[in-house]
């Protein structure tokens, strides 16, 4: 393969794997309530796209942007290997704790347990699998990552909509999508990797060293991952799984602005951490300014067309849901419009987040995770229990706006310490 023509590849597969990855929660979120019912569909959703997730969270542990960017090889693949399977295992252990708490304090019924920890298995078996995907990108072989990410997600979904279909079963169902993505790591991360001139040799203390670099980075992700979704949790526990399936679909555009954002940020990045090296930090400051208002602008302008035709996209999320569904979803315009604009802000602290990092501020970025997480825990459940869907997205702005305020303090204290030097 010519240089060009494998740049071109690239580009094609990581694209590709993206935006399938991206677009399965959304698939599976209308799918898995139309086949299942409102509290099937709900279980899953919050166990796919927020329980799931943050066990996810556990076993990736933030390795991956040590990994694609060890271009000295200071550590083999056996290294980073041997480091995930211990992240891996940590998220199990996790996910299996928290399932059997919540089910001896009656929070879970049998059924919902079992659910829930099997979909934490799979976005567990995701994070390993990634870890193979990172080997493949740090080698130059990009497209296999997008490949694999793309073939992965794609067999999974289908395993579990055709099972679904067919037995009208979730745990069933949830049980052959974790089986299909066991296979699916294997054959297209795994057996793909072994065809390379990977390095599985393991260096004594190694993994170790791997877990305490990036330990930090994994607590504060691990933290806003917490934030961004305290919501969710709250009307899980508070209001039951129905309307967690509801709120999971009202959720979804937050994510969307997010997405969006971090398109219009990410090509700028680089440029930012030249510009923090040179002495004169004019020009660093300018571009601070011009990634928060391009964001700004973003957040507005979906606000502000959400306002207008909110009603319209609610109507077409209930005709995806079935005719059962009608006028469930249009009642909550309110908390739908909160939650767009609280993505909004979450964008914006994101950006706040970018700068903090290109300036090496990471205790500040885990103080302010830190502080946010407290206040999530301590106020989200009672609000969502007063004030139902709409105390959550009451709650869900809220808290991107405080993260927001943290970080843009944070940003300010640390530019001034700056100028002082």
């Amino acid at each position: 393969m010519n240089k060009q023509n494998h740049i071109r590849q690239d580009v094609i597969w990581n694209a590709a794997g993206s935006l399938i990855y991206a677009l399965a929660s959304m698939v599976l979120a209308f799918s898995v309530i139309r086949l299942a019912g409102p509290r099937d569909g709900g279980i899953f959703g919050f166990g796919f796209s927020t329980l799931g997730q943050q066990m996810f969270i556990i076993a990736y542990f933030g390795i991956r942007p040590f990994h694609i960017t060890d271009m000295k090889k200071e550590y083999s693949f056996g290294d980073y290997l041997l480091a995930r399977r211990c992240t891996s295992l940590l998220a199990a252990a996790a996910s299996l704790c928290f399932v059997l708490i919540m089910h001896q304090l009656g929070q879970y019924e049998n059924d919902k347990a079992w659910v829930l920890f099997l979909l934490c298995v799979y976005k567990i078996i995701d994070g390993y699998a990634d870890v193979y995907e990172s080997e493949l990108q740090r080698q130059d072989l990009l497209y296999r990552t997008g490949q694999s990410l793309a073939f992965r997600t794609t067999a999974s979904v289908a395993a579990l909509l055709i099972t679904l279909a067919l037995t009208h079963n979730l745990l069933t169902a949830v049980l052959v999508t974790d089986g299909m993505q066991l296979l699916g790591t294997w054959l297209f991360a795994v057996r793909i990797l072994k065809e390379t001139d990977a390095d599985y040799t393991v260096h004594p203390g190694a993994w170790q060293r791997l877990i305490q670099n990036t330990g930090l980075l994994f607590l504060s992700v691990f933290l806003d991952f917490y934030v961004f979704s305290a919501s969710k949790y709250a009307v899980d526990g508070k209001l039951g799984s129905e309307f967690s399936g509801f709120f999971n679909i009202l959720f979804m555009p937050t994510s969307f602005i997010y997405l969006i954002a971090n398109f219009l940020i990410r090509p700028l990045l680089t440029r930012l951490a030249l510009e923090y090296q040179k002495p004169d930090p004019d020009d660093f400051h300018k571009t601070c300014r011009s990634m928060l208002l391009s964001v700004l602008g973003l957040g507005a302008g979906i606000s502000l067309l959400a306002a207008l035709f909110g009603r319209f996209g609610l109507m077409i999320f209930e005709l995806l849901l079935g005719p059962r569904y009608r006028g469930r979803l249009i009642f909550q315009y309110v908390p739908f419009l909160l939650l767009i604009l609280g993505g909004g802000f979450y964008a914006l602290a994101n950006v706040q987040y970018y700068i903090l990092v290109t300036m090496r501020k990471q205790k500040l970025i885990f103080f302010g995770y830190l502080a946010a997480a407290v206040v999530a825990f301590l106020t989200t459940g009672g609000i969502v229990r007063e004030y139902g869907l709409f105390g959550a997205a009451v709650s869900y702005l809220l808290l991107m706006l405080l993260l927001f305020l943290l970080f843009t303090f944070a940003a300010l204290y640390a530019s001034g310490k700056a100028k002082k030097r």
